[in-house]
């Protein structure tokens, strides 16, 4: 077996954490291919290494005094130097660092320099090599990931060497500029080490045990889920909930690759298994809630409107000429109610309302602000009965009015729109119905 193992920057925060993480590694042969972050928080008014260094560049490109953050951030890795005890000098990187910090080399290669200095660190503690990522992952002149160059070289490079230690977060144009992911980098880059090596699982390590069933910022302690398939995350993503982001999925997805979130502080716990399709059976009939405030409905009422071709792409096109996307479009015989971001929607507002008018000569056009979504969504729905009854009976117990309902072909999500400030009142409700089983 061979796994790839990427580490977030709470897990590398410090000396005593990077023995946790080496503990890790070393206790499973096929941990072959580590990628690491930067420095994270030691505690909680901390400061993350990145963020020193954004600092620091900022300062440089300002033609002002830098050294006192540079000393700063040096001073974070010789203390994870020092605590592990290795005999490693990053004398020459730092000289390389202020020369380049002083010839203005770029804002990307200033924040690429923590997981760079971290990797060189990791790869001396566990005496692995150290492969720096801008040699590998390729960007075009673009700006864009060029992921069949980067996949060549890093894959020969991968077949002859054992272990290394790759940073996350950036690479490179061909000329060597250094270009960093603009989302989720780190995760990104061990999706695409993955890939490169054909790992069996892409373990993701951090600060928690998996992915929560919803937001404990407004449940208590919520359930782990323990299988999700990428579906299943696309659809809870895409209704805000904090889970990896799209590009750090699609390079293992597009391989098969399933993706074990575990968490480094409690490395007996199993964590969540993200995968393609799976026949394991969900604990709950739901595997998550998710959701946004700041919607905004825009409801047109017309008689006879269903008889009449193109409306409805129509009223689309007015919310195209003012570049605003729209989140959902239930819709009845004479009416039809777009959903949109409520920020997004507030600029344009009178452009669109009167586009409307003009392409669809509406009987009635009504707005209604401050709404949220909430998408309950699971692959065991399509085998449940009453699952949709459920949801209502306990928002209706709970006193909340539900504005909207919209279920996808899919059966795998069912999306209720309530007031805002009904929102986290809605998500315990359906969570306690579902989880708890309370009515």
């Amino acid at each position: 077996m061979k796994k790839v193992v990427k580490f977030g920057g709470s897990s590398l925060a410090s000396a005593e954490q990077f023995k946790k993480v080496g503990a890790i590694i070393r206790s499973e042969e096929a941990r072959r291919y580590v990628v690491p972050s930067a420095p994270g928080k030691r505690f909680s008014s901390d400061t993350k290494v990145t963020d020193l260094l954004y600092s620091c560049y900022s300062l440089a490109e300002a033609d002002e005094d830098f050294e006192t953050v540079l000393a700063e951030i040096r001073s974070r890795y010789d203390e994870i130097i020092s605590g592990l005890g290795l005999n490693l000098s990053l004398d020459d990187e730092f000289v390389t660092i202020r020369k380049n910090f002083k010839e203005k080399a770029g804002v990307d290669y200033a924040a690429s320099r923590g997981e760079y200095l971290n990797g060189i660190v990791m790869a001396e503690y566990l005496g692995y090599t150290f492969l720096d990522a801008a040699n590998y992952i390729t960007f075009k002149e673009d700006g864009s990931f060029d992921d069949m160059v980067t996949n060549e070289k890093l894959s020969a490079c991968l077949e002859k060497t054992e272990r290394a230690v790759i940073p996350g977060f950036y690479g490179a144009y061909v000329d060597g500029r250094v270009k960093t992911f603009s989302r989720g980098g780190s995760d990104v880059t061990g999706s695409i080490v993955a890939k490169a090596c054909r790992a069996d699982i892409y373990e993701n390590w951090t600060d928690v045990s998996g992915f929560m069933l919803t937001d404990p910022r407004i449940v208590k302690d919520p359930e782990i889920i323990e299988t999700i398939t990428y579906q299943e995350l696309r659809e809870l993503s895409y209704m805000g909930a904090s889970v990896l982001h799209e590009d750090a999925i699609f390079p293992v997805r597009k391989a098969g690759i399933p993706i074990n979130i575990r968490n480094t502080n409690s490395p007996e716990d199993k964590g969540t298994m993200i995968v393609a399709n799976t026949c394991y059976k969900p604990k709950y009939a739901i595997t998550g809630i998710a959701g946004r405030k700041g919607f905004t409905s825009i409801s047109i009422e017309k008689d006879m409107m269903n008889a009449e071709i193109g409306f409805g792409r129509r009223v689309l096109s007015a919310f195209e000429k003012a570049g605003i996307p729209f989140e959902h479009m239930p819709s009845g015989i004479d009416t039809m109610t777009v959903y949109v971001n409520q920020h997004e929607f507030e600029e344009h507002e009178q452009l669109v309302l009167s586009e409307i008018r003009r392409l669809c000569e509406p009987d009635v056009i009504e707005l209604e602000t401050d709404l949220a979504l909430i998408a309950v969504v699971g692959r065991g729905m399509k085998k449940n009965k009453g699952i949709a009854a459920r949801v209502f009976a306990a928002l209706a117990h709970s006193g909340i009015n539900i504005r909207m309902i919209d279920q996808g072909s899919s059966e795998m999500n069912i999306i209720v729109g309530v007031e805002s400030k009904d929102f986290e009142a809605s998500v315990r409700a359906i969570y306690d119905v579902f989880v708890n089983m309370e009515l």
